[in-house]
């Protein structure tokens, strides 16, 4: 590696407070856009986050105007020169990214996005697969790849996840900006906040989290997107088994003992 690669800036900076674990995109300069680096280095945070038992909730928030302007297309249009005009590296570089969207719903903790600014394409993409999104004021929302001739189709995957169909195929068909008021109204956030108060109103949700048993929040998570794509009698058998077992547990005779002894409960993970 030489000297330039080696002082070169990372894309991503993480911070850790009070088990909050807040992973902010740093590419300003690119709009946040999704490099292989940046993708790289997600993927490796949310991998040690994963197996950190110490954070409780993630928070992910972008330095700069722009929270991230989805894939960095100067980076993949260069491969266009490839022998096979890309298709091999473009593959490759979607199902990575594809694969660090997946890492974040899977994650044992749940993820927060702290909009400000705007979030295009793969950006939107990051904040619909987040578990809660807060946007400012001023944050913007689309999936424009119909006005370049390419089709948000990645993007479509966890937007349509988190909108209602007429919404998604409005966002995907016209590529037009949605507010931050209409994206809270169309459940692809929260709620909108005041102009730079996204990353406070993401913290005071994280603690809240953070405040709670880790394992009831943990498994209450995965059990939230396994049963989403069953039927409604699978559904329900898969949500009766992992409540049954959630009784079982030492958090939940705790918080039980405690909410019947008016006392708060103690945690303590299991």
């Amino acid at each position: 590696m030489n000297a330039q690669a080696t002082l070169a800036p990372s894309p991503l900076r993480r911070s850790d407070r009070d088990a909050i674990a807040t992973l902010t995109l740093d590419r300003p300069q690119a709009r946040n856009a999704l490099s292989e680096g940046l993708i790289a280095a997600l993927t490796a945070e949310l991998d040690a986050i994963a197996e950190d038992r110490s954070v409780k909730a993630v928070i992910l928030a972008a330095n700069g105007p722009v929270f991230s302007a989805g894939h960095d297309l100067k980076e993949m249009t260069a491969r266009r020169a490839d022998p096979d005009r890309g298709r091999a590296y473009f593959a490759d570089v979607l199902g990575r990214c594809s694969a660090m969207m997946t890492r974040i719903v899977r994650l044992p903790q749940p993820v927060i996005a702290a909009v400000e600014g705007v979030a295009t394409a793969a950006g939107c993409q990051l904040v619909a697969s987040c578990d809660l999104a807060v946007a400012g004021a001023e944050a913007r929302f689309s999936t424009p790849g119909v006005h370049i001739g390419l089709f948000c189709s990645t993007p479509m995957v966890a937007l349509s996840r988190n909108v209602a169909p007429k919404h998604a195929m409005e966002m995907l068909l016209l590529g037009e900006m949605v507010s931050a008021e209409d994206a809270a109204r169309m459940g692809l956030v929260n709620r909108a906040v005041p102009a730079g108060a996204a990353l406070d109103e993401a913290r005071r949700m994280a603690e809240i989290v953070a405040s709670k048993s880790t394992h009831t929040v943990r498994i209450g998570k995965r059990a939230f997107y396994e049963q989403r794509e069953m039927n409604l009698d699978g559904a329900y058998a898969h949500a009766s088994r992992v409540m049954v077992d959630n009784m079982l547990a030492r958090d939940a005779e705790e918080g039980i003992g405690a909410f019947v002894e008016k006392r708060q409960p103690v945690w303590v993970g299991a």
